[in-house]
C-alpha cells in the first residue's frame, strides 16, 4: 500500500506513547463516561502532564512547539480507538490556535499555559438555536459599556460545553453592521450570568459534553476582546476554520480505517453457510472498493496537512476534503455495518458505535452542502 511519508521516528514514538495512554487511561472508562454523558476532568489533567494537550503551542506559552503533525497524530489515535467523547481537538486545535493566533500578549500568557496543562478546558461557541452554518445570522450580542461589554444571548451544540472553564464566544458587537460586526470574546464560565443549560442527549458521540449556553447580561471586560479591535471575528473564524475542516477530515479517515479494519477481522471469523464470510464474494468485493476510497481520502488528507503546514491550505480545498472525507466516513460505516449483520447494530460492537458516532461529522464545523457551496463559489 501507499507509505506515509509524514510521519518520522520521533512522531511514530509519540504515537507509540498517545495510544499507550488512551488503551490505559481512556478506553476502560469511555462506556461510563458515555453514561456519564462526558469524560473525567482527571483524564484532561493527565493528558497535559504528558504533553498531548496543545502541542503546538510554543515553549513560552507553556507548550513545547511541535508542528501540527504532533496534533495529527493525537486526533487520529483518538479516532482509531473509537473514543469519541474526547474533546483534545476543540481544545487544542481550534480554541488554543485562535488566542494564540489573535489574542493580546496578555491573553496569551494568562490562559495558554493553563491550557496546555488541562487546568482549562475550553469550548467555542458559534452555533445558535437560529443560526446554525450562517454566522452572520447570530444574535447574540455584546455591547459596550464603559470598560465592558454586556453580553446576552444563546448558543446550542456547543463541545466541551459542560467541562469549559472558557469559552470564545462569537457575538454581534455591531448589530447593524453583518460580517464586519461580529467580534469574538474570551468569556469565564463562573462568571455572573454565564449558565450552561442541559447536556444534551444525541444519536451518538455520548461521552461527548454537548451543551446549550446561556449569557444574561454577562459582563465581559474589554480586555477580553479577541484581537486588536472590534469587528474582527468573521475574519478571524474565516482564518482558522480551514484548519477545522482538516481536524475533520483527519479523524474522518482515521476512524474509517479502524472501521475497515474490525471488519475485516470480523468477516475473517465470522462464519455463514458453514464457511467464513469473506469466502464470499460480495464481501470481498465490498472490502476492496472502500479499501480503495479510503486509501485515496489518506492520501488526499496527508497532502492537505502538509500544506497545512505550509501555511498553503486554502479555504476551497479544505472544503472539499471536508466534505469528501465525512461522506466516504459515513458510507464506510454503513458498509461495515452490513457486513457485521445484525451483531453491527449491536451497541456492545464498536463498529454500532463507530456508524453513531459518524454522522454528525458531515454537519458540525460547516454542513457538507455548505461545503459544496463554498467550492462552487471558487469556480
Amino acid at each position: 500500500m501507499i507509505p506515509r511519508t509524514l510521519f518520522d521516528a520521533d512522531l511514530e514514538s509519540f504515537r507509540d506513547s498517545v495510544r499507550k495512554f488512551l488503551e490505559q487511561e481512556a478506553a476502560p472508562y469511555h462506556e461510563q463516561w458515555e453514561k456519564d454523558g462526558q469524560v473525567s476532568r482527571e483524564l484532561w489533567h493527565k493528558a497535559g502532564e504528558l504533553g498531548f494537550l496543545c502541542p503546538t503551542i510554543p515553549e513560552e506559552y507553556g507548550g513545547v512547539g511541535a508542528d501540527f503533525r504532533y496534533s495529527a497524530v493525537v486526533m487520529e489515535e483518538v479516532s482509531r480507538a473509537g473514543l469519541s467523547g474526547i474533546g483534545w481537538g476543540l481544545h487544542s486545535d481550534i480554541v488554543a490556535p485562535y488566542i494564540l493566533n489573535h489574542g493580546t500578549e496578555d491573553q496569551k500568557k494568562h490562559y495558554l499555559p493553563k491550557l496546555v496543562s488541562g487546568e482549562m478546558i475550553t469550548a467555542i461557541a458559534m452555533t445558535e438555536p437560529g443560526a446554525g452554518s450562517d454566522l452572520q445570522g447570530i444574535k447574540t450580542t455584546a455591547v459596550k459599556q464603559g470598560d465592558e461589554y454586556i453580553l446576552n444571548g444563546s448558543k446550542t451544540f456547543i463541545t466541551n460545553g459542560q467541562l469549559a472553564d472558557l469559552v470564545i464566544v462569537v457575538a454581534k458587537t455591531d448589530p447593524r453592521e453583518g460580517a464586519k460586526g461580529i467580534s469574538l470574546l474570551l468569556v469565564e464560565s463562573e462568571w455572573d450570568g454565564f449558565e450552561k443549560g442541559q447536556n444534551l442527549q444525541k444519536v451518538g458521540m455520548k461521552a461527548q459534553d454537548t451543551s446549550e449556553l446561556f449569557f444574561q447580561d454577562v459582563s465581559v471586560p474589554l480586555t477580553h476582546l479577541l484581537g486588536p479591535m472590534e469587528g474582527q471575528g468573521f475574519f478571524q473564524l474565516m482564518q482558522e476554520l480551514p484548519a477545522e475542516r482538516l481536524q475533520v477530515a483527519i479523524a474522518a479517515v482515521a476512524a474509517a480505517e479502524a472501521a475497515w479494519q474490525w471488519t475485516l477481522d470480523y468477516v475473517k471469523e465470522r462464519k455463514a453457510f458453514e464457511k467464513p464470510v469473506i469466502a464470499f464474494q460480495n464481501t470481498r468485493f465490498k472490502l476492496a472498493e472502500l479499501k480503495a476510497e479510503i486509501t485515496a481520502a489518506r492520501v488526499f488528507t496527508d497532502r492537505c496537512l502538509e500544506l497545512h503546514l505550509d501555511k498553503k491550505l486554502d479555504i476551497p480545498t479544505a472544503a472539499m476534503l471536508k466534505q469528501h472525507t465525512t461522506d466516504l466516513q459515513c458510507r464506510v460505516m454503513d458498509e461495515c455495518v452490513q457486513l457485521h449483520g445484525g451483531y453491527g447494530y449491536m451497541w456492545e460492537y464498536p463498529i454500532a458505535r463507530a456508524w453513531a458516532d459518524s454522522r454528525v461529522q458531515r454537519i458540525y464545523a460547516g454542513t457538507n452542502e455548505i461545503m459544496k457551496e463554498i467550492v462552487a463559489r471558487s469556480f
